[in-house]
């Protein structure tokens, strides 16, 4: 199955609604961040991509889709690898409302100290990788002023790159149309999911903004990344 839409919006931009949404329209999976989590096949080929031995077919094996990281991190690769899939660029009002969301919810798994239990080992392994995919796009989450000049240097240089034709545009709360405009569908009569809210993210991995999350990466479920 080849992809049909390659995402290059950041996390945090409405990508598990998105995923959702997409989902609904195409009947088939919309790879993700939480399709990695728990899988080791999945860390391992990313891994390999991080270090230039990408295998596209392998990773999205079974998907017409793709959204949020790693996938972003790649996404000029992957829109070269699948040239008939378009390129969806979903995004925040800008770099401010964007580092909020990310800062105050998944970056707090970056930010907080690293466990010593040796058990762990495997998913600190994978959040060093993490670490160096979202480091590709300009990102560092202990960097507040570098991921805010990140941010609207990436939306730059995908609208450079991607001929207009091919270039979906879609910001948080734009729902259905620009989604189905894009690839030929209706628009269902239901409402465009809207899942993963800051709230929702920081409850089900239980921090706040005062006080960051104890849970290990690898327990934070579907919900909590977006």
């Amino acid at each position: 199955m080849a992809l049909r839409i390659v995402g290059a919006g950041f996390g945090r931009t409405g990508t598990l609604s998105l995923k959702l949404a997409i989902e609904q329209l195409l009947g088939a999976p919309c790879h993700h961040m939480v399709e990695v989590l728990g899988k080791p096949e999945q860390m391992e080929l990313w891994a390999a991509a991080v270090d230039g031995r990408p295998d596209w077919d392998r990773i999205f094996n079974g998907y017409a889709a793709t959204v949020d990281w790693p996938s972003v991190a790649f996404w000029e690769e992957i829109a070269n690898e699948y040239p008939d899939a378009v390129v969806l660029l979903s995004q925040r009002a800008d770099a401010d409302a964007w580092w909020r969301s990310a800062h105050g919810t998944i970056f707090q798994v970056f930010n907080r100290p690293s466990p010593a239990d040796p058990d762990m080992a495997g998913v600190l392994a994978w959040m060093d990788a993490v670490r160096r995919i979202v480091s590709r796009n300009g990102v560092d989450p202990a960097d507040e002023a570098a991921s805010k000049a990140a941010y609207p240097r990436h939306l730059d240089d995908v609208r450079r790159a991607v001929p207009a034709e091919r270039l979906v545009e879609w910001h948080t709360g734009d729902g259905w149309a620009p989604l189905c405009r894009a690839i030929g569908v209706p628009e269902p009569a239901d409402p465009f999911p809207h899942v993963n809210t800051t709230e929702e993210t920081r409850a089900c991995s239980g921090s706040t903004p005062e006080r960051p999350a104890a849970t290990p990466p690898a327990a934070i479920g579907r919900r909590t990344i977006d």
